[in-house]
């Protein structure tokens, strides 16, 4: 085992009684060192910290890394959720293994380079060909060293049957739940310190049957893994629930039976009061994902009365079609910009905006190991230096992170390894993974 590391006297550091930083070892936190003081552990070798803002690891929960394969898609800007959808479905229905893999990778690297050390994925479209996508994110994460919770989407409802989705880019049933059972038993980790997860996640109301949505609920129940989908992000999906179900979409979830601890949803927008107290009271969490929101104009997060009621709330990029970047510090500066938009600046704080990214998204994956510098917890940091223009004179070093618009981390740690190292992913040749990306884009516009 190596010897204990000391990351030492940070700039500022996200956790109570470590103004002399932290001591790590064997991927866990061993000690928080208070001011004043020395480590307990002996034997430490010191990481000088003297530059740095010491963060616990960002954690990303929602998004879908094929995604940054269409960025800035001009036939679907401008556009609104559903025909932003149409716009793009078919150029999905073209993904290959290798273009996946490519946007997968670039999708990761940018999240590590952005101080995120956990992410999600939501990867729903499986085309003949990409049977085993979710394999292929698997494997990149595991090249990258960044922990991942990838869930395995699905669609069942094409336009034939009422859905929005294309028949080339759904699957039937029985074949979604096969995968799902296998992926589990392939790559699902249980407990603290797991690498890689496996999480259930129909897609959406208006491209999922009922009875997929039920039987889902009921695999994840038996083998102990989360469900995740997106709800209520948009008035039109509202309209389409109370048409095709007679309820709104919070009533159709608890009537699929999804109402429950295990469940985490993307957006939340469109939820009235009384839905939110009946969300903080079963325990679901939801990620506010404010670029994407903004971008494709589907309203305002309700994040501080959704606090207010209970409700744990994360934070995630959604996918870079619809936020077109994958920075998760950049999305926390959004956040607080977008939250204050509506609540005012004595209500909402630099910290609050952290907590989202961090704890208030650990416990949408139900992850209490992970988000919090601490004792005892997963030895997941990132950390900023301020030697840009952007901060020259900032005074209180942790707010001028989140206000002056860090983007870029100098270091990440992830279960005690460097996985960053001054700003770059050791043993990835970016130049050339922006090459690959550009030409798979280009080959699936131009199909």
């Amino acid at each position: 085992m190596p010897p204990p590391l000391w990351l030492k006297d940070p700039l500022a550091i996200l956790a109570e009684g470590a103004e002399r930083g932290v001591v790590v070892q064997d991927g866990r936190i061993l000690e928080c060192v208070p001011a004043g003081h020395e480590p307990a552990t002996p034997g430490t070798v010191v990481f000088d910290a003297g530059q740095h803002v010491v963060l616990p690891g960002l954690i990303n929960t929602h998004h879908h890394f094929y995604q940054t394969l269409t960025r800035a898609t001009p036939q679907a800007l401008d556009r609104e959720l559903f025909g932003w959808l149409k716009a793009l479905y078919p150029i999905w229905a073209r993904l290959t293994p290798e273009a996946l893999d490519s946007a997968v990778t670039v999708a990761m690297a940018e999240l590590l380079l952005s101080g995120c050390t956990t992410t999600t994925d939501h990867h729903y479209v499986f085309p003949p060909g990409l049977e085993h996508a979710i394999d292929i994110e698997v494997a990149a994460a595991q090249r990258l060293g960044i922990r991942a919770v990838l869930t395995r989407g699905s669609m069942n409802l094409s336009e034939r049957d009422g859905g929005l989705p294309p028949d080339a880019v759904v699957q039937d049933e029985d074949t979604i739940l096969a995968d799902s059972s296998r992926l589990i038993s392939a790559y699902h980790q249980y407990g603290a310190g797991a690498m890689v997860q496996i999480a259930l996640a129909p897609c959406s109301p208006f491209t999922v049957t009922t009875s997929l949505m039920r039987a889902t609920a009921e695999m994840a129940g038996r083998r102990g893994v989360r469900l995740h989908t997106h709800l209520a992000e948009t008035t039109d999906e509202t309209a389409f629930c109370e048409a095709r179900f007679g309820v709104r979409p919070l009533d159709y979830l608890e009537d699929c039976g999804w109402l429950s601890n295990n469940v985490w949803l993307a957006h939340g927008v469109h939820f009235a009061p009384a839905e939110i107290n009946r969300l903080a009271h079963a325990g679901v969490c939801v990620t506010h994902c404010p670029c994407s929101n903004q971008i494709l104009g589907s309203g305002h997060c309700p994040v501080h009365a959704m606090e207010d009621a209970g409700l744990r709330v994360g934070l995630g990029v959604d996918g870079s079609a619809s936020n077109n970047a994958s920075n998760l510090m950049q999305e926390v500066r959004a956040a607080l910009l977008f939250q204050r938009h509506h609540y005012g600046v004595t209500n909402i704080s630099h910290k609050d905006a952290l907590r989202w990214a961090t704890e208030g998204s650990a416990a949408c994956i139900g992850r209490p190991d992970l988000g919090r510098i601490g004792a005892g917890q997963q030895a997941d940091m990132a950390l900023f230096r301020l030697d840009e223009l952007r901060f020259a004179g900032a005074q209180d070093k942790l707010a001028a992170v989140v206000l002056s618009g860090a983007h870029r981390a100098d270091r990440v740690m992830v279960a005690g390894r460097w996985v960053v190292e001054d700003g770059t992913i050791p043993g990835l040749d970016l130049p050339a993974l922006i090459a690959r990306q550009s030409r798979n884009a280009a080959r699936l516009h131009a199909a």
